[in-house]
């Protein structure tokens, strides 16, 4: 299995320019299954997660052609769909919990899907139940092989999917997109309350709307859709990766680096800057980048009224998850004391152990909250052995070991391959020490 080995302590310098962002290329991958035309999509990351959407489409007999570095044509015109109940396809979108998307455009347009129980991160328990009533309200029939772990949906013979009114449970991410995606080719209207709407909905909107979708209220968590019989091609570019973003605002802090993230679109990153300044970390907005300079000491921020300072993750607008693992990690350094509140998932706090392990002062109190109390770089991390538990926690653990004293190893690294593109090679060019092994 393959390791990072890293020598920590380093201050880095330099530039870095953040991928495109998973999260919108598994929506906007499966979107290409809505029409029979040609659809260029630019900006692709190259990572595990994607490439496996990408090598489930070619085995659909999606045409593929890639123009350039992360610049691909697909058109999915005549689909080889008996491979949608294959072993194949059973392990493959198995291994992908982004695969689940295909199940909204695949029923829209042929009236059926089929789809074995996605696999992705452990960081506890993911309700599909979002998508499933979602689908049903629109008039699919819903079945589950419990022995197969095999979920199957069904248009009735003849009928189309019917626009209705929903009410989402939850604001899901990938349930509001697989809900859009089977209902722009339904007959009539749909609307949906308390929508997600994340950049990269809006970003799968604007997309399909270019395609001649009729989606209004983009932007916002209601969203009505009038059905079309049918979609046309078009081209698409993925906006820069918010998570990577963030992980690298919190690299340079950790590090005492001085560090600029190229072209990040800042009118997309929401709130995301604002949470890193109350940890104290500078940092500037010089046209679309971000310049953090190196900073010896960075202090937490306090409630007005001087109590401990909480930060929790919320649907969007509020706090994403995906970057809760990062405020911990770099928390650790700062001066002062920090609540990290994990609401939405309920195992993505249980690698502060190894931390813990590194010198860390971190108070789990349970599995969706930790105590952080800054060590303001009078003591440093030390270097150890580690294993990457999911994507998010190892990101934050390479962040940890880069600022620790002596090396580490972190194992496991497949798990960061899934979301980080060439990671080594690009910490690298800003002078981090960290070298693979296979």
């Amino acid at each position: 299995m393959a390791y990072f080995e890293i020598k920590g302590g380093k201050s880095l310098k330099g530039e870095i320019t953040p991928q495109g962002a998973k999260n919108e290329a598994l929506q906007i991958l499966c979107a290409v299954l809505l029409t029979d035309q040609p659809v260029r999509i630019s900006n692709i990351p190259d990572i595990q997660d994607v490439n496996r959407l990408i090598e489930i489409l070619s085995y659909l007999d999606v045409k593929i052609t890639k123009n350039s570095k992360g610049d691909y044509t697909f058109q999915a015109k005549d689909l080889h769909l008996d491979y949608l109940k294959s072993e194949g396809f059973k392990k493959d979108g198995a291994a992908l919990r982004g695969s689940v998307m295909l199940m909204g455009a695949l029923l829209a347009r042929y009236g059926f899907a089929h789809m074995p129980k996605p696999g992705g991160d452990k960081i506890g328990r993911r309700r599909l139940d979002t998508h499933f009533k979602g689908f049903m309200e629109l008039g699919a029939e819903y079945s589950y092989e419990k022995e197969n772990h095999f979920y199957t949906l069904r248009v009735p013979d003849g009928a189309r999917l019917k626009g209705t009114e929903m009410l989402l449970e939850e604001a899901s991410v990938t349930g509001t997109a697989n809900i859009i995606l089977a209902a722009v080719l339904a007959e009539g209207t749909t609307k949906i309350y308390n929508a997600a709407c994340e950049p990269y909905i809006q970003q799968l909107c604007e997309m399909l709307n270019r395609m001649g979708a009729k989606i209004s209220g983009v932007k916002s968590n209601y969203l009505s859709i009038e059905g079309v019989e049918k979609l046309n091609g078009t081209e698409h570019r993925i906006l820069p990766d918010m998570v990577e973003i963030g992980s690298w605002i919190g690299l340079a802090a950790m590090t005492k680096s001085e560090v600029t993230i190229k072209n990040v679109s800042w009118e997309n990153l929401g709130i995301i800057p604002s949470v890193f300044r109350k940890l104290g970390i500078k940092l500037e907005k010089i046209n679309d980048d971000i310049f953090i300079p190196r900073q010896e000491n960075y202090e937490i921020e306090t409630f007005m009224d001087g109590s401990i300072l909480n930060v929790s993750d919320a649907p969007w607008p509020g706090f994403t998850p995906d970057l809760l693992s990062i405020i911990l990690v770099i928390a650790t350094q700062a001066k002062g004391s920090i609540l990290i509140h994990q609401k939405m998932f309920e195992s993505r706090l249980f690698f502060v152990d190894k931390l813990i392990d590194m010198g860390a002062q971190i108070i789990l109190c349970d599995p969706h909250r930790a105590t952080v109390i800054g060590l303001n770089h009078e003591t440093e991390l030390q270097g150890t052995t580690l294993t990457s538990p999911d994507i998010r926690s190892g990101i934050a653990l390479l962040i940890a070991a880069l600022s620790a004293k002596g090396k580490s190893y972190i194992h496991n690294i497949d798990q960061i391959d899934r979301g980080y593109e060439n990671i080594e090679e690009r910490l690298q060019k800003i002078g981090a020490e960290i070298k693979r092994f296979e």
